[in-house]
């Protein structure tokens, strides 16, 4: 892995006050030393900001509900979440073959989208899309 997905990986474990990042290997990579180097820079840092301000370092709680706030429309039938993007099937059936690559990679950045936020049966739909117009590139 490279340091930079290293270091990300590490900071989503510094999130929590006790969190750790055990990094298994047969030897300690350039990576490995440069993602190490920069977080000791970074934890040094923000203790030295921590201390100089009086704040105490607190994992943050939140319950799964407060997470999923707003998450859902009440005044849509069925509590459904109503897409953030509007999509039109119709649009990509008519889309040029020079602009199907632009069309996929918006449907993909959506599908991902769709994921992050854990609707995961929309992001099967956009996925099952793209593989629609996939074939439909490979035919023209």
């Amino acid at each position: 892995r490279s340091d930079s997905s290293l270091i990300q990986t590490i900071g989503r474990a510094a999130r929590n006050v006790r969190g750790r990042a055990i990094l298994y290997a047969d030897r300690i990579t350039g990576s490995m030393e440069r993602a190490m180097a920069e977080t000791d820079r970074r934890r040094t840092k923000q203790v030295q900001f921590n201390e100089e301000h009086g704040i105490t370092p607190k994992t943050i709680q939140k319950r799964v509900a407060d997470i999923m706030e707003g998450a859902y429309d009440e005044s849509h039938p069925r509590g459904r979440r109503v897409a953030r993007v509007a999509e039109a099937d119709a649009g990509y059936a008519e889309v040029t073959p020079e602009n199907l690559g632009k069309a996929i990679a918006e449907l993909e950045k959506q599908m991902f989208n769709h994921a992050e936020l854990l609707e995961f049966e929309e992001a099967a739909r956009i996925r099952d899309r793209i593989s629609k117009l996939k074939a439909q590139v490979l035919k023209t």
